[in-house]
């Protein structure tokens, strides 16, 4: 019984300690320091102009990109913190790929502190992290969109059975974007018991990292099927080019 409690509770609490504990730099290795350091941050993590429906970066005063334009995705609005680059593509792998679920509060603080991101969790009624598969849940042992999500605000706020993903889908990685959209296509849907509370709603739609924004623009229309008022995505990282990308 003694056993079975500290497999199951240690791992826990060393991975809730971690954050809060001296450590090297992972980009830089410098010592003692947060898992990045502030001078990492500045580096790597400065804003960018941003299209404001899909978060690629824009330029010359533009506040929407010529695709979102041209078609409209079903996300009112879109943020993300870092473009998906070093140091943040390995970063990201190693706390999703590696068990390391600690990676969750320093991704989470850096995310809090893109623009609009605050002001976007305040007006949330709801925060709904993108759900796994069942076979990449198994696999992974955390879904890392619930783990950022449980960062970023209160248990009361996120619910992450609302949105249920219903296939197991293909690898997305070597899907040109109208493939991506294919295979995910009816992907997901709403909990029929929990679909009351959408109606009118304002979301926050919450990933880790955003690529072809095929996986995000699908669960958004299940979302809004079912009678979501507004709609914001938000990722930690965005490719800046939206046909890369791992997820």
């Amino acid at each position: 019984m003694c056993r079975e409690y500290i497999d199951t509770v240690f791992p826990a609490l060393i991975a809730r300690l971690l954050p809060t504990l001296p450590s090297r730099c992972a980009v830089c290795h410098a010592w003692p320091s947060e898992p990045v350091c502030e001078a990492c941050v500045n580096q790597f993590a400065q804003p960018v102009a941003r299209c404001r429906t899909c978060a690629l970066p824009v330029y010359g005063g533009a506040h929407q990109c010529g695709a979102c334009v041209l078609e409209p995705p079903p996300l009112d609005a879109c943020v993300a913190a870092v473009s998906y680059d070093y140091p943040w593509a390995d970063l990201i792998s190693d706390f999703k790929f590696h068990g390391k679920p600690g990676w969750a509060h320093t991704l989470a603080r850096l995310l809090r502190s893109a623009p609009w991101v605050e002001p976007a969790l305040e007006r949330a009624d709801l925060i709904i992290p993108m759900p796994l598969s069942h076979a990449r849940l198994r696999e992974r042992g955390f879904n890392q969109a619930v783990e950022l999500a449980r960062q970023l605000t209160s248990v009361r706020k996120m619910d992450a059975t609302l949105l249920l993903r219903l296939k197991d889908t293909t690898a997305q990685v070597n899907l040109n974007r109208a493939e991506r959209l294919r295979n995910l296509h009816n992907a997901f849907a709403v909990e029929p018991l929990k679909a009351m509370r959408l109606r009118g709603a304002r979301l926050v739609l919450l990933d880790d990292v955003m690529t072809s924004g095929a996986s995000l623009y699908s669960a958004a229309r299940a979302l809004r099927a079912a009678g979501a008022g507004h709609i914001t995505g938000m990722v930690f990282a965005r490719t800046d080019a939206p046909h890369t990308g791992t997820d």
